[in-house]
């Protein structure tokens, strides 16, 4: 009898497993990571517009958009390299030069329009959704709130076998999202809430599933 209970124990296993992959849902588990992300140091990037700020020396200060070479050009120092750097990096490295000029300068730097970071902080909506979307991305956005954004699924969507891409780890990992449940059942189990640079997928139906 135990070894009976031992054959059935692993045939469901194997039958679970079977339907698992003929789930069509991402081998990764189901549960993106965390959205809640270190918040990393702002780095300058061309087609930023930063203030320049030099204390006591109006004449000096600046609004200057970073120039496709990554350089701002700066009263009595020329041109200087600002993409990659902090603000205040570039602050101390400004007012090392000013120094030569103005005794003890304070700079300060403050990036005014972060142009050149609107695409990587944005997220994608593609497939079978009345409208596919760009949209820039908004802290506590989920799931739910991109489709909407999109106008919702269209009939030809196989809106079970949505699929959420997310970097993790410098890498994109996919998984698993069933719209159908959230939009008609309240089913909020794969309504995750988003982060920056996140894609969602909504593939169409195919015959051979058993999905028209």
């Amino acid at each position: 009898m135990g070894r009976f209970k031992a054959i059935a124990a692993v045939c469901t296993a194997l039958f679970t497993l079977v339907l698992a992959g003929c789930s069509g849902l991402p081998s990764s588990a189901q549960m993106p990571p965390s959205s809640e992300m270190d918040v990393e140091a702002y780095e300058i990037g061309v087609g930023d517009t930063i203030a320049v700020h030099v204390w006591r020396n109006p004449e000096l200060n600046q609004s200057i958009v970073v120039r496709p070479d990554g350089f701002i050009s700066m009263p009595l120092m020329g041109d200087v390299k600002a993409d990659g750097k902090r603000p205040e990096e570039l602050a101390t490295e400004v007012g090392t030069a000013l120094s030569e000029f103005i005794r003890t300068p304070e700079v300060s730097v403050m990036v005014t329009s972060p142009a050149s970071k609107e695409f990587r902080n944005r997220l994608r909506i593609t497939g079978q959704v009345a409208s596919p979307q760009s949209v820039a991305f908004q802290p506590g956005m989920t799931v739910l709130d991109l489709v909407l954004i999109a106008g919702g699924v269209t009939d030809f969507a196989a809106d079970g076998r949505a699929v959420l891409h997310r970097q993790v780890d410098g890498e994109y990992k996919s998984y698993g999202l069933d719209l159908g449940a959230i939009l008609t059942e309240g089913d909020m189990q794969t309504n995750h809430t988003l982060q920056a640079g996140d894609v969602i997928s909504v593939p169409r139906k195919q015959l051979f599933r058993g999905e028209l």
